[in-house]
């Protein structure tokens, strides 16, 4: 089983400068594989404003993507369809073709949440798929990602660096000083977001599933 993901730049065609767009995205996504390497193949340009790549696990793309939105510069975020299912590399004459049932599920994704953010859930970001040959439930997973999308896109600029940092370890005395305000500050931001909640979702993503040996 893989799982595919497909993203979109939210609001590509009114960006005043796409390529700068393109570019911001791209480095923000190759700080987060540097940072936490989670991707079999990371998010990579395919034609328009669409990205494509593969993770081994939901759990490694929902975690994934998460850091992403929160890496992201000031005015610019993206969507992402998540595909759970089969999937493989059609050889052409001009590289490689995604196909199979992950490919197939990550756009109907994709289409899922056009639709939920522009119909009753303009917060929402991320949906999930499985393939009907699949025997992954999905609706916890979007119950938990319409959840984590609203608290995401509702921050500041500011506080989605802070939540990055405080996922990935940096203390919040760290935090203030990179900023320039005070631990205070850093931690009525926090409050105020709910960044606690992320970062405990996130552990949760992260942790091992693997039950333990010991007697």
């Amino acid at each position: 089983m893989s799982v595919a993901v497909i993203a979109d730049i939210v609001g590509s065609r009114g960006l005043p400068d796409r390529a700068a767009a393109q570019r911001a995205l791209e480095e923000a996504i190759a700080r987060v594989e540097r940072d936490v390497p989670l991707a079999e193949r990371q998010l990579t340009a395919t034609v328009g404003d669409e990205l494509q790549g593969v993770y081994p696990s939901l759990d490694a793309a929902m975690a994934a993507l998460l850091l992403i939105r929160l890496a992201l510069p000031d005015d610019l975020d993206c969507r992402f369809g998540i595909g759970v299912g089969a999937h493989s590399d059609v050889p052409s004459r001009v590289g490689t073709l995604a196909e199979g049932p992950a490919w197939w599920a990550a756009r109907e994704a994709i289409d899922a949440i056009h639709a939920a953010q522009a119909r009753t859930i303009p917060g929402a970001r991320t949906w999930v798929v499985a393939d009907a040959g699949t025997a992954v439930d999905v609706r916890v997973a979007n119950a938990y990602l319409l959840a984590r999308d609203q608290l995401v896109t509702a921050m500041a600029p500011r506080t989605r660096r802070l939540a990055y940092g405080r996922i990935l370890g940096v203390t919040q005395a760290e935090l203030a000083a990179a900023e320039g305000i005070t631990q205070s500050a850093v931690s009525q931001a926090l409050g105020v977001a709910g960044v606690a909640a992320l970062v405990e979702g996130y552990t949760q993503l992260r942790a091992d599933p693997t039950p333990s040996s010991d007697v």
